[in-house]
């Protein structure tokens, strides 16, 4: 199949291009550089052999995706594109909601003008409310969210379960993503944040080269086994893979499905930071800093469901994300300005 992938030059638009290749598809990518650079792709050539056709330009030109419709035979959309910081969301949340939605809803509009029907939307376990219970299903509540972030995803799935309900021929698959970490076994593409790493793992990996000096902890209080924050962290590969997994079932099913993307395990921060320091024999120095606002004691999934109606589940363990987080990081100081 050929698949358009917005936001494909990013972390995860990257790796699923891998294993699009990988899995005898053909993607093509819109991305704008905002949050990624062009060298990833370069790297995608490097790993798969398969130069991928990118065009650079954001999927709110709704001109620029009528040339990419009329260029290519396209099958089907992974709509990755999007501004994806939690705290930045909360600072600039007019430009969160412009940005993430209107480029949902220009993205479908030229789709449906094409009669191609069938997308998958990077989702996010922002959507659940707080006061759920752990593990996080499908069937959990969702809404109250706790940042215009979230709300961006829970309103992109509204959007896109309206279009399905209103033309049955849609077929829309939401998947929830729970804490991305790791990189390409190869060490050639990975997480390369702009500024001050929002995610845990590259703060890790960044202090352990020397990029900075400590690793903040936000809050120690917290009701777990150390009193710092679970999360269900899920190697990006088997994320990537995920999606592969949600092309064939795009394929045979119409209307909406939404699954989690997650291991079903929880991990602490400080389970991360030692888990990275045994896995490649670095010292991780950290402490702790106050808690930041909005952030839950416990996050974890529940991912039966993709594993019985996907065929999916996740094959990489807490060393192989600590391991080859630090062979991208090792490999690529500097990330992609290396």
């Amino acid at each position: 199949m050929i698949v358009l992938v917005t936001g494909g030059a990013g972390y995860i638009g990257s790796h699923t291009c891998v294993e699009l290749i990988n899995a005898g598809h053909t993607p093509i990518v819109i991305d704008n550089l905002r949050n990624s650079n062009p060298k990833s792709l370069e790297r995608v050539k490097d790993i798969t052999g398969q130069a991928v056709t990118f065009y650079e330009g954001d999927v709110r030109d709704e001109a620029l995706l009528e040339k990419i419709f009329d260029a290519h035979e396209i099958d089907c959309a992974i709509h990755f594109a999007g501004l994806k910081a939690v705290g930045e969301s909360c600072a600039i949340p007019l430009e969160y909601y412009q940005n993430n939605l209107c480029s949902t809803m220009t993205l479908c509009k030229v789709m449906a003008q094409r009669g191609v029907k069938r997308i998958i939307f990077s989702s996010s376990a922002t959507v659940y409310s707080a006061e759920n219970e752990m593990p996080l299903r499908e069937s959990s509540k969702t809404g109250n969210c706790t940042n215009p972030y979230g709300w961006t995803k829970y309103m992109g799935e509204q959007i896109l379960r309206d279009i399905a309900k209103a033309d049955p021929e849609w077929s829309v698959v939401l998947l929830r993503y729970f804490n991305p970490v790791g990189a390409h076994e190869s060490g050639k593409i990975g997480e390369h944040p702009n500024g001050i790493p929002n995610n845990l793992m590259p703060y890790i990996s960044q202090t352990a080269i020397g990029k900075r000096e400590k690793l903040s902890v936000f809050g120690n209080d917290y009701a777990t086994h150390d009193g710092t924050g679970v999360r269900d962290y899920i190697h990006v590969v088997d994320l990537a893979r995920g999606h592969v997994a949600a092309m064939d079932y795009l394929c045979s099913h119409k209307g909406e499905g939404v699954f989690n993307l997650g291991t079903g395990t929880g991990y602490s921060v400080l389970d991360m930071v030692k888990a990275f320091e045994t896995a490649n024999g670095v010292k991780v120095p950290f402490v702790i800093a106050p808690r930041r606002p909005g952030d839950l004691d416990t996050c974890y999934a529940d991912p039966a469901k993709s594993a019985q109606i996907l065929h999916w589940q996740a094959t990489h363990d807490q060393n192989d994300m600590c391991r080859d987080s630090w062979n991208w990081q090792s490999q690529n100081p500097n990330g992609y300005d290396d």
